[in-house]
């Protein structure tokens, strides 16, 4: 079996760390043994294959690892109850399993296959404490590949920007292995999402998804006007407190950088603030509860005077918008029903960007999850982008229909 295109690309490479993204029957499997094989065909290399589980590595490589090996008369001996190929060169090819790391741990390796990334749990743990050890010693390369499957850590390694690192995504089609025709049949069969990411290796948004109409549509550069009023949108915890900064433009809003700071105070915000931008006029939309709050500790003074003796102007209710209404207003300035973008976010906010991207509601309800530690920068985006661009719902009542505006009111 000869190498596609797309596989040719993936190891011809010189990148260090390869992730491929692809889907269904691509020919991931053939992919993964040609790079084994072309890393063990120089002496004494040791290469590692690593499925989610034992038996899925049995069932995916085994066999047809063993078939190349004989055909090419590179196969010295095997080890079938250990799944391990030693070649006549001295090289050595093994396939574990990321169930059992411990068989993993340890091992010094030239070079190492992590197949179906996205199935594998704790992805991330195990490569940051098992995998990526031990390619240290002999400055090993690795290749990831797998189908999508939600926006997980498999995910995070494909977005990884670095000199020794490169990613691929790939449809079925591309892969060469699959006809039209058979495509578009699995097309009528399966629903639109299961479809985009098994056959179009589309990173769809796992289900609980909050933030389900950002994408990286909304994630653009634009430079800053030479005057403009700074729109700050805050929400004061105590650890850690956050704010995201943005500018209205004829568009809408564009966010362009960020603030994150840990056992900190109001005060300690808004000098941040200032040091970075001291001679722009400021509106602040603040969580409403700080008004009562007092995240300072000095003097008993309330977060909200605290921004309003530094000269902001404060935009906010007497109480916070619901949060269903809140989650709407942001969806909305994603994208709206007929497509218009009103909300656009700079691709250096990290901090928002992933929580955008991850946070998701408690499992069986309709309330965001808390502790997982993304609903932070959420909620300092929509206090200011509710504000901003409210949802206006028509309510009927007894025949006559009363608008109603879920923004905020202005005080300060």
């Amino acid at each position: 079996m000869k190498l596609t295109t797309p596989q040719r690309e993936i190891l011809d490479s010189p990148a260090r760390f390869k992730v491929v993204a692809a889907g269904r029957r691509f020919g991931k499997s053939y992919a993964s043994i040609a790079a084994l094989a072309k890393h063990a065909r120089f002496p004494n290399k040791k290469c590692l294959y690593i499925a989610p589980s034992y038996r899925m590595g049995k069932q995916i490589i085994y066999d047809d690892l063993l078939a190349f090996l004989r055909e090419r008369r590179w196969l010295k001996k095997v080890n079938v109850s250990e799944l391990t190929f030693t070649l006549v060169n001295g090289s050595v090819i093994m396939i574990r399993s990321a169930d059992n790391p411990d068989s993993i741990r340890g091992i010094g390796v030239d070079f190492v296959v992590i197949d179906e990334a996205a199935d594998i749990p704790r992805l991330d743990d195990t490569w940051k404490a098992v995998i990526r050890p031990t390619l240290s010693d002999r400055e090993g390369h690795a290749l990831i590949i797998g189908s999508p499957k939600g926006r997980n850590f498999f995910y995070d390694m494909y977005n990884t920007v670095g000199t020794d690192w490169q990613s691929w995504q790939f449809t079925t089609l591309a892969g060469g292995n699959v006809s039209e025709e058979e495509i578009e049949a699995a097309k009528k069969d399966l629903d639109d999402r299961t479809f985009r990411q098994e056959f179009l290796a589309e990173w769809i948004d796992f289900q609980g998804l909050i933030y389900y109409n950002f994408s990286d549509d909304n994630i653009k550069e634009m430079p800053l006007p030479q005057q403009f009023v700074l729109e700050i949108g805050s929400d004061f915890n105590i650890d850690p407190m956050v704010s995201v900064l943005g500018f209205k433009h004829a568009g809408g809003l564009h966010i362009f950088d960020e603030i994150e700071m840990y056992g900190s105070n109001t005060f300690e915000m808004v000098a941040e603030i200032n040091q970075r931008y001291p001679s722009h006029k400021k509106n602040v939309y603040p969580d409403a509860a700080g008004q009562a709050r007092k995240t300072s500790a000095m003097g008993g003074i309330t977060d909200h005077v605290i921004m309003k003796n530094a000269g902001y102007k404060l935009i906010v209710g007497n109480q916070n918008p619901s949060v269903k209404d809140r989650l709407a207003a942001v969806n909305s300035a994603f994208k709206s029903s007929t497509g218009i973008t009103k909300l656009t976010i700079d691709p250096k906010c990290k901090g928002l960007i992933e929580s955008l991207r991850k946070h998701t509601y408690r499992e069986g309800t309709k309330q965001p999850d808390k502790n997982s530690g993304f609903d932070h920068f959420g909620d300092s985006l929509g206090y200011c982008v509710n504000s901003m661009f409210p949802i206006r719902q028509d309510i009927q009542t007894r025949g006559h229909a009363i608008r109603r505006n879920t923004g905020s009111n202005y005080r300060g």
